[in-house]
């Protein structure tokens, strides 16, 4: 009798979960009130265009519009795989990407280690400063120096004249294009991508590095058992998130090193897309492959977080 009356009670008291989900809304009604303008934004911008991924799978036709366009289903892609070039262009994204990840991943967190080891403030910040200033460089810009940089009489070959090396013209063919992609990647990305990586390490125990000393750990022993572990999640998730970007390169700045003589060894998916899309008006082919690309970006992500959470379960996303 009493247990069956104390089950009555307890349901009683139970708050349907709807109502809990609203009352923790109104409990918290600052932050959502905060959200709100954001949320906005993302679902106008992001998941309200998204219905335009439909012109992939159809013969688009601008008179008709996107929803009265007729049906052609995986045409697109049949055509793109048909396509002579394509393993030629997707191989050299895959290239570009992958030289790009390994190259630019690491460097700032070398550099944010870097900054953790200096101990004068003013210095710290002046190299901050520094190192953050190429991130608002335009792209434009980047690659005009480039170009005049690698030419016969650019900054590069009077270098090589220092040495006793010939002058060449960097800028013809596809040997020089790497090193010029990857470095003004790093030099451009490096300082702004350490912030990350900086606001980690504010939150080190000062304590730990105290022990260390008593122990006579000396400063790459601080690195490798007190910086490096308070920054491992963080780098675990940028990697994760990084590891979606190979086949999404940076197409305005290979655009822009592009000319006659490396246009065709040059060309990526992303500027192919943009090439048949806007230059030759086929929306639907370009989305169509777009989208290839997207859905490929998406699977590397879940694999890559596959893979860490086999191995660290505590480091992956989810």
């Amino acid at each position: 009798m009493t247990e069956a009356r104390s089950t009555v009670l307890l349901g009683r008291n139970r708050v349907n979960p709807i109502v809990r989900f609203f009352r923790i809304l109104w409990k918290q009604r600052t932050l959502v009130a905060l959200c709100v303008l954001p949320m906005t934004l993302l679902f106008v911008f992001a998941y309200g265009p998204m219905y335009g991924v439909l012109v992939g799978f159809k013969n688009y036709l601008p008179g008709y519009g996107i929803m009265d366009s007729p049906w052609v289903g995986l045409k697109h892609l049949k055509e793109f795989f048909g396509n002579v070039n394509c393993f030629k262009i997707i191989l050299q994204t895959i290239k570009v990407g992958f030289f790009t990840l390994i190259f630019t991943y690491p460097m700032p967190i070398i550099l944010a280690l870097s900054l953790n080891e200096v101990s004068s403030k003013w210095m710290k910040r002046g190299v901050q400063s520094i190192s953050y200033l190429p991130h608002f460089i335009s792209v434009v810009v980047i690659c005009t120096m480039l170009n005049e940089f690698g030419s016969l009489s650019g900054l590069f070959n009077n270098i090589r004249r220092v040495f006793g090396a010939d002058a060449v013209n960097m800028n013809e063919g596809t040997r020089y294009f790497m090193p010029f992609y990857v470095g003004s990647a790093i030099w451009q990305g490096a300082g702004w991508g350490s912030i990350i990586y900086l606001s980690a390490l504010s939150n080190v125990d000062t304590s730990l590095y105290d022990v260390a000393n008593i122990d006579g750990a000396n400063r790459f022993q601080k690195i490798r058992h007190v910086a490096l572990p308070a920054i491992l999640p963080t780098t675990t998730m940028v990697l994760i998130l990084n590891s979606g970007n190979i086949l999404s390169t940076d197409f305005t700045k290979i655009l822009l090193l592009q000319n006659n003589t490396n246009r065709t060894d040059l060309d990526v998916i992303s500027t192919y897309v943009y090439t048949m899309g806007l230059s030759n008006g086929r929306f639907d082919y370009a989305t169509a492959v777009n989208l290839m690309v997207s859905l490929v970006s998406l699977v590397l992500v879940l694999t890559t977080n596959t893979i860490v959470r086999a191995i660290d379960p505590e480091q992956s996303i989810w």
